[in-house]
């Protein structure tokens, strides 16, 4: 993911991926084309942020530290006012027509709200249904990787289909199976084996 992003440090809009969004400035407004591009660079740097804290936010030796609960604030943050709201945008502009519009639009609103719900019941220290939420929240955050991970499988190991196909394709695979996989989780209560809550 960093090395994916390097590209787009000097905030130029013709390099990599944005090749192939160049229909946007053509096709719409200056500023509805400025308020998605700033959105791209916005949602590309905080994103590869969210995924590096989720990953100490599941460490057993750190769930009950004051680490947890510093990045846990500064994940919470990064989606609710950075990342969700600005893959939203980019949602909308997604490439694919309406099928990978609407995958992209409802990823960023679930992930938005499974991450306030996550935050809302830490607050009132609902413990366990902060849990709960942070399995979904984080498996939405990982879709950033299954995406291209989909997307790699398919076209070396699967089957050849033409590429808008595939972005369609890649843009469900790369974070529906996560959510079922994280409500199983959720389901059969094994998040209170990393949190340590009794199994009542």
């Amino acid at each position: 993911m960093i090395q994916l992003s390097v590209p787009y440090l000097n905030l130029e809009t013709d390099v990599a991926f944005l090749r192939i969004k160049q229909w946007v400035f053509r096709s719409f407004s200056e500023t509805a084309s400025s308020v998605w591009i700033v959105a791209f660079f916005m949602h590309v740097f905080t994103s590869i942020f969210s995924v590096i804290a989720g990953f100490t936010q599941f460490n057993k030796r750190l769930i009950w530290g004051k680490t947890h609960r510093l990045i846990g604030k500064i994940y919470i943050v990064s989606v609710l006012v950075l990342a969700a709201p600005s893959g939203f945008i980019m949602g909308i502009f997604a490439n694919g027509g309406p099928l990978s519009v609407t995958a992209f639009v409802l990823l960023a609103v679930l992930w938005w709200y499974f991450t306030f719900e996550a935050y809302r019941s830490i607050r009132r220290k609902k413990i366990e249904r902060h849990a709960k939420f942070m399995y979904l929240s984080y498996a939405l955050t990982l879709s950033a990787l299954t995406l291209r991970l989909w997307k790699f499988l398919i076209v070396n190991y699967i089957f050849e289909m033409p590429p808008m196909d595939l972005y369609r394709l890649v843009a469900w695979l790369g974070w529906l199976p996560n959510l079922i996989i994280a409500l199983i989780l959720v389901y059969t209560k094994d998040y209170k084996r990393l949190i340590k809550l009794p199994n009542n």
